[in-house]
């Protein structure tokens, strides 16, 4: 996969808050359908008695079968994976919105753990941890040859204990050594606040259990501070999706009741399903619809929802459901395309197994695996048209990622990843922290001057050497007539 920069990456078990992947839970295993073909079975078995007898020294009867359902589930493709009794509690944790570590979004790239983004003010952010670093050493322990769930279980541990961490970074010649102390983070997924009045600005950084109510709860709060709201943008960048029915909830804020949100087929009768925006789909809790006190306005108010490569799986349920039914302007630069489902599957009462069970398409019946969303306003990050995003790694970029069933090309297109990374490099130089919903956030800027009908400066279509060259020039004025593009006027 080489070492090309990347904003999103396999979210590991139970060391993030959230999870990349769209999630349902059951609370059974599946009974298989087909045979069992008893020949490899036993092959299996004959391996097993060779280990334990010949092997150099003895090895633990369920560790040899931990290890080799985790690499059956493995080997499928990025998303699926065995979660042992440790992961399949951190994992339940996540999608409640906590979890006890270092607070790091993380994958595996050349044997070492590559750090995709660290999680606001954790304390992997408060330590110093930077997007792109890779962890060589965990305390005297070398990372290489450890898989990456050896890795996250070894900084995992209890609140208020140490662990050391010995990074390589790009541009720095020597080992960086920081010790942080594991804690109990606490996610919050929604921010909200009025920029500017009757203009709103919503951001969804997960989607979690409280998700939806948290939403309801800060939309209600702000039409009480300004009740005549006349733009909203809902932010979805760098989200990397979470829980279906979350997204569903979310989706049917804005959306009309009881119309198609998404829908999933694969092998089994129940991945073939039509989620709508009905309050069956997105909560099980008894009492009055969580939906049915928002102010009416929010059906009808115009919307940008802002998007960039780091906006992945139930963020593209969302975000493609509004696109189809043309309720809000998709802005941004291509999502990640990651259109699968992982159903959470209970194999034993503290074990289970997350497995790709179905793929999801919009209500138009797109397929977004290995493709994404497409804005229907292309924004780069910054005004000088840094083109970052398209350097990033994306779902297609994936070892053994699933297909496109709708789009045969999707995700067949290969990027030179040695020129993405010399790039990537030279841009990072040049970028500031993105701060989200700030003044100097120039997506949201963009987002405002659509709702208001002003001049929109889009991305320009050049090369990534040439946005190399213009990120290291003066900014240019915001807009010109050339690029710019007015919003419709309300």
């Amino acid at each position: 996969m080489g070492t090309k920069l990347k904003n999103f990456g396999l979210i590991t078990l139970g060391l993030v808050a959230g999870i990349a992947a769209s999630m349902q839970f059951s609370a059974m295993a599946q009974k298989t359908a087909a045979p069992l073909p008893l020949e490899q079975l036993r092959q299996l078995a004959d391996v097993f008695g060779l280990i334990k007898s010949d092997y150099v020294e003895p090895v633990d009867d369920s560790k040899l079968i931990s290890e080799a359902i985790s690499g059956m589930v493995s080997s499928l493709d990025p998303h699926s994976v065995y979660l042992d009794k440790k992961a399949f509690k951190e994992l339940q944790e996540t999608t409640q919105g906590k979890f006890v570590g270092l607070g790091i979004e993380v994958g595996m790239e050349d044997g070492y753990v590559k750090i995709i983004a660290p999680i606001e003010d954790s304390p992997a952010d408060k330590a110093g941890v930077k997007a792109g670093d890779l962890v060589t050493r965990l305390d005297a322990l070398p990372v290489k040859g450890m898989t990456l769930e050896e890795a996250v279980k070894h900084m995992r541990g209890e609140p208020n204990t140490k662990v050391t961490l010995t990074i390589a970074r790009k541009n720095v010649n020597k080992p960086i050594i920081l010790t942080i102390t594991r804690d109990v983070i606490k996610t919050q997924s929604v921010k909200g606040k009025i920029i500017e009045p009757g203009y709103i600005w919503l951001r969804v950084s997960q989607f979690q259990e409280p998700s939806l109510a948290d939403l309801v709860k800060k939309i209600n709060t702000l039409y009480a501070q300004d009740p005549q709201v006349k733009g909203l943008v809902l932010d979805l960048r760098n989200n990397p999706g979470g829980l279906v029915p979350s997204a569903i909830g979310i989706s049917s804020i804005f959306l009309p009741k009881d119309v198609t949100v998404v829908t999933t087929n694969g092998q089994i009768p129940e991945s073939k399903a039509n989620y709508t925006a009905s309050r069956e789909y997105y909560t099980t809790r008894n009492g009055p619809d969580p939906l049915a006190k928002l102010p009416a306005g929010i059906k009808t108010v115009p919307m940008v929802v802002l998007v960039n490569t780091g906006s992945a799986s139930a963020s593209e349920i969302v975000s493609g459901a509004l696109q189809d039914y043309k309720r809000a302007v998709i802005m941004g630069t291509q999502t990640f395309g990651k259109g699968s489902v992982q159903t959470i599957r209970q194999i034993s009462a503290d074990t289970g197994v997350k497995l790709t069970t179905a793929r999801y398409y919009t209500p138009n019946g797109r397929s977004i695996q290995a493709k994404g969303i497409t804005p229907d306003l292309n924004v780069e990050e910054t005004a000088e048209n840094d083109g970052i995003n398209s350097l990033r790694l994306r779902e297609a970029d994936l070892q053994k990622h699933l297909g496109n069933d709708t789009d045969k090309t999707a995700g067949t297109v290969k990027r030179d990843e040695a020129e993405d990374e010399k790039h990537a490099l030279e841009l990072e130089k040049t970028l500031k922290p993105l701060e989200y919903g700030s003044a100097t956030d120039f997506q949201l800027l963009q987002a405002l001057n659509h709702l208001k009908g002003l001049p929109v400066q889009l991305a320009t279509d050049k090369t990534a050497a040439e946005k190399v060259d213009e990120a290291a020039k003066p900014a240019e004025p915001a807009a010109t007539p050339e690029t710019a593009v007015p919003a419709p006027k309300k």
